[in-house]
């Protein structure tokens, strides 16, 4: 079974970027914010705040197959457009990469990247209690795990940063794995192709959403073509269903024929839907 796992959510946008306008060049870009290190290593976020800012932040999880490349923020620009215009301040979220980094150490960075952004909200004028998460395949994998798996901090921690919760308010996930038992199984072609997937299948059922979803969960939105071969919608269905269950405030956007990484008609819809999505959760603080 071949299977090609890359940035395909970045890559096919890449591909057709459009001019940046007047209107994208208000926007203003805070380059390599160092949130961490590790092995020597800063790990890293751009900042994209809107000429009107709404007061609320989306975290975007820069992963496929759990890579995560360093882009020019300025070729992102029109990706996060549509939640710019809409006056949500954009954080581009790096992690330690595949193939140094296994799943578990990927999950801490992007914890610690929820965390300093809380703790450092006023610079950014962001709202610390609305802030949202969204990404594609592996970055709706880490989007889940943050919304499903969140915790209040670390009190007593002498880092700052662990103080902090790395609870987000809303989620956005395009097509993510939300089941990762079977691709840790060494026999599994998955296990075999990515090696963030190569840790201790015993943990497994901690990095899985689908398993720990509970009633205190964030609102969440899915968005998943019928025809993907690498993800089956199977795993968005089996955790929505898991959601139902659990009566978390939850919505799946099946997008027919389309396969694993949205383009043309396909993408600009989905796009609409996260926008619309975190307008409803994240715009306006709850009373």
């Amino acid at each position: 079974m071949k299977i090609v796992f890359t940035t395909l959510l970045l890559l096919s946008c890449l591909i057709s970027a459009p001019s940046i306008t007047a209107a994208d060049e208000r926007v203003k870009i805070i380059p390599d914010v160092v949130y961490g290190h590790k092995f020597g290593m800063a790990l890293t976020f751009d900042v994209f705040q809107p000429e009107k800012p709404n007061g609320a932040g989306v975290l975007f999880m820069v992963s496929g197959g759990w890579y995560s490349r360093w882009t020019d923020p300025q070729n992102m620009l029109f990706w996060f457009k549509p939640l710019l215009d809409e006056g949500f301040t954009v954080f581009c979220v790096r992690h330690g990469s595949s193939p140094k980094f296994k799943i578990p150490e990927v999950v801490e960075d992007v914890r610690r990247s929820v965390r300093f952004i809380r703790l450092h909200a006023k610079d950014y004028g962001v709202d610390p209690s609305r802030l949202g998460v969204w990404g594609g395949s592996a970055g709706g994998h880490l989007s889940l795990v943050l919304g499903t798996t969140s915790d209040k901090g670390r009190p007593e921690a002498k880092d700052k940063v662990l103080q902090e919760s790395d609870r987000v308010a809303a989620v956005a996930a395009y097509y993510p794995p939300t089941d990762l038992r079977e691709f840790v199984d060494e026999k599994s072609p998955y296990y075999q192709r990515f090696p963030a997937l190569q840790f201790d299948k015993e943990l497994a059922d901690d990095f899985s959403p689908l398993l720990q979803v509970t009633p205190d969960d964030p609102p969440t939105l899915l968005i998943h073509g019928d025809q993907d071969k690498l993800v089956p919608i199977s795993h968005s269905e089996n955790i929505m269903q898991q959601f139902k269950e659990k009566k978390v405030p939850a919505e799946l956007l099946v997008i027919e024929n389309a396969a694993h990484g949205f383009r043309g008609d396909d993408q600009t819809r989905a796009s609409q839907a996260v926008v619309k999505w975190f307008q409803k959760h994240l715009a306006k603080q709850a009373d």
